[in-house]
């Protein structure tokens, strides 16, 4: 990949693997001071397409100058995960963010069983956001609310789910493959499947891999994309 500050300007899509405990906010601007610093800009348009949680980590499409304005038409791509669900516990938000506030027995719980709940989820669903995300009601977001212990009644979305595949299960853990549509919560999948099977679960582990053709194999991670651009 070839960069020069044409190409910023002009328009660059970078893909970067987002490591854990960086929001995706934080890589934004961590590529922007890159860019002005390594070519004596006063300022460049940078965004990304698609938040990641925190605690998730993955691959962050990252548009710079005139290609921003397709930031929308890379948000709308199918989004690829894989990942782990823990089994027999719930949190408030869904995944490590909160502590653990329930736990169940999972001795009744085998992989027939698992499978078959999996197969629920397929295919169009409605799904409610987790109250620890960054959404909007009535201008402010959701996790503020959460974070006073103010209850907001949370309207259901239209999500499809295209795959969803068990890969390994070592109980309480099971690690999953997920393609899903625009505005899926992987989060919200973990609490409602553990709902389903009525024992509780969360987002244990969460890896991005891909955004429509975009795959996590050919991202870089911030330490090679500032090496790169110093080059």
């Amino acid at each position: 990949m070839n960069f020069s500050k044409e190409s910023f300007i002009n328009g660059k899509l970078i893909l970067i693997n987002k490591p854990v405990g960086w929001t995706s906010f934080q890589v934004v601007n961590k590529i922007r001071w890159l860019i002005k610093s390594s070519y004596d800009l006063k300022k460049i348009k940078v965004g990304h397409a698609g938040t990641l949680d925190p605690l998730a980590q993955g691959l962050l499409i990252i548009c710079t100058g005139k290609l921003t304005k397709k930031i929308t038409e890379f948000q709308n791509e199918k989004k690829g995960y894989c990942g782990t669900f823990f089994l027999g516990a719930t949190t408030p938000s869904f995944d490590l963010e909160t502590e653990i506030d329930s736990k169940s027995s999972i001795e009744n719980i085998d992989s027939n069983i698992l499978e078959a709940t999996a197969k629920k989820f397929l295919g169009c669903i409605n799904q409610t956001p987790p109250i620890y995300s960054a959404l909007k009601v009535n201008g402010k977001k959701l996790y503020d609310y959460a974070r006073k212990g103010e209850q907001v009644k949370l309207k259901k979305r239209e999500i499809n789910i295209f795959k969803f595949e068990l890969n390994s299960v070592k109980l309480p853990l099971i690690d999953f493959e997920i393609e899903c549509s625009k505005g899926t919560y992987i989060r919200s999948i973990a609490n409602d499947f553990g709902k389903e099977l009525k024992v509780g679960a969360y987002l244990h582990k969460l890896i991005r891999t891909s955004i429509g053709d975009f795959k996590l194999s050919n991202a870089l991670s911030i330490d090679d994309f500032q090496k790169k651009i110093k080059n």
